[in-house]
């Protein structure tokens, strides 16, 4: 009776994860802004709520959290868009710099492996797929979208900081009244440990972006801060980040330049950068908050890009990073949360 329990409950469980999934992609562009306006606005909180015991009104202290999310992300945005219209305009020439290279490597693929010329020649074939007015349509209407959810975001941040009580009253008035103390540390604890969270991987990122600056720049690296912001942001995701992050380097740095110096610099630069990273920065600034498992964040990085692409890529780490803050503060759940995040069991004694 027993197993025939449980066979129903695994099923129950697989047809509404089947249908959660189908749900959040099919609800995209409704759930992409509002998650993470969500998000953002769990960042600046503590700036808002500072603003408030100072006595601002909440309207201004909300708007003024809002403006600043405003002003990083166009930072950010133009930070990247400067580096990508270099990047774009380089394009020629490192194609031809990466020429030699590439020819070696086909050589090398064709005469080692059952691949053959065919097989490598990548030339023009992906622009054959799509005419040029259908290319164009498509990019301005994934512009038109990205600015519509932008904007929206921003909506959202505003009113979620503006009526945050509310919100919080209406999570507490759904439990009962027994369970309503744990609901509200829950909900304190979240809303504490999350921004400390994301904040502190902020910090890390911008970090080692600088230290990849560096290091890239005096190595010779071609379009070098764009590299080192890239491969700040891959970091996210463990191990295969930095291993991303290296090949990007190396791909532009030492596939253009042919110089064996480069490539020793590349790698200098990452191991140093790494070693700074795990012994210094990781301890001091993210420290003993809560810290997801390297296997958890790969899985969720993964489902999270097949399910909203690279948006959900992004929002997949700090949304299971707040789920896994919840699942630490209620008893029953706790061993789901241990089992996501980096904190390790309690051993049972015999």
């Amino acid at each position: 009776m027993n197993s025939i329990k449980n066979v129903l409950r695994i099923t129950l469980f697989l047809i509404a994860g089947y249908f959660l999934v189908s749900g959040l992609v099919s609800a995209q562009n409704f759930f992409a802004p509002l998650l993470t306006g969500l998000i953002l606005a769990l960042v600046v909180l503590p700036l808002v709520q500072l603003l408030e015991r100072n006595k601002w009104p909440k309207t201004l202290a909300a708007l003024t959290g809002t403006f600043v999310v405003l002003l990083a992300s166009v930072a950010i945005l133009f930070l990247f868009s400067l580096q990508v219209k270099k990047f774009v305009e380089d394009w020629p020439s490192i194609q031809e710099e990466m020429k030699p290279k590439l020819e070696q490597v086909k050589a090398y693929a064709t005469a080692n492996t059952p691949l053959t010329e065919e097989d490598l020649s990548f030339s023009d074939k992906s622009a054959a797929f799509m005419p040029g007015t259908e290319r164009a349509s498509s990019m301005l209407g994934n512009f038109t979208d990205f600015i519509g959810n932008y904007l929206l975001c921003f909506i959202y941040i505003y009113f979620l900081l503006l009526y945050r009580s509310k919100f919080r009253q209406f999570l507490l008035r759904v439990f009962s009244e027994e369970k309503q103390d744990q609901v509200q540390d829950i909900l304190e604890e979240s809303s504490l440990v999350a921004p400390q969270y994301l904040i502190g991987k902020l910090m890390l990122m911008g970090i080692l972006a600088v230290l990849y600056s560096i290091g890239l720049g005096i190595s010779g690296v071609d379009n070098y801060i764009l590299v080192s912001l890239l491969a700040a942001t891959f970091t996210l995701i463990p191990y295969i980040g930095n291993l991303m992050g290296i090949c990007l380097a190396v791909a532009l740095g030492y596939l253009t330049s042919g110089d064996i110096m480069t490539l020793v610099g590349i790698l200098i630069t990452f191991s140093v950068s790494q070693f700074i990273e795990s012994y210094v920065l990781e301890p001091f600034i993210v420290g003993d908050r809560v810290d997801l498992h390297p296997f958890v964040v790969i899985l969720v990085v993964v489902m999270g890009n097949m399910i909203w692409g690279v948006i959900g890529m992004v929002l997949a780490i700090p949304v299971t990073a707040i789920l896994a803050v919840v699942l630490l503060n209620i008893p029953k759940l706790k061993p789901y949360g241990v089992l996501i995040s980096k904190q390790e069991y309690e051993s049972v004694k015999d």
